[in-house]
């Protein structure tokens, strides 16, 4: 076969390979549970789900040191990053506090 008689190949169409990161509601949970994992103190909930560059950053509050009565208990938020698979790639305490204790404004 000649070069003259080569049939061009089609181009490859391109698609993003970058993976779809989860919705809020999904990376809140696999942030939670990925913590729990790491972590030996008990998940309460979630503060705070913020979509960035890379994925989502998740305020996961944390109780720290149960007491009595339950507002003296310590809290700690920690800040867990997740990627576009929905992968704990960090985390880190970012604030520590009573349960009772208003929120500086």
């Amino acid at each position: 076969m000649h070069m003259a008689e080569r049939e061009p190949r089609p181009s490859a169409t391109r698609t993003s390979t970058r993976p779809r990161p989860p919705k809020p509601a999904e990376a809140a949970r696999r942030a939670c549970e990925q913590l729990d994992s790491l972590i030996v103190h008990e998940t309460e909930g979630v503060s705070g789900v913020t979509r960035d560059e890379d994925g989502w950053v998740v305020s996961v509050d944390v109780l720290e040191v149960a007491r009595i009565p339950d507002t003296t208990s310590l809290l700690a938020t920690y800040e867990v990053h997740i990627d576009q698979r929905g992968e704990l790639q960090e985390y880190r305490r970012v604030r520590r506090y009573r349960r009772g204790a208003a929120d500086d404004c």
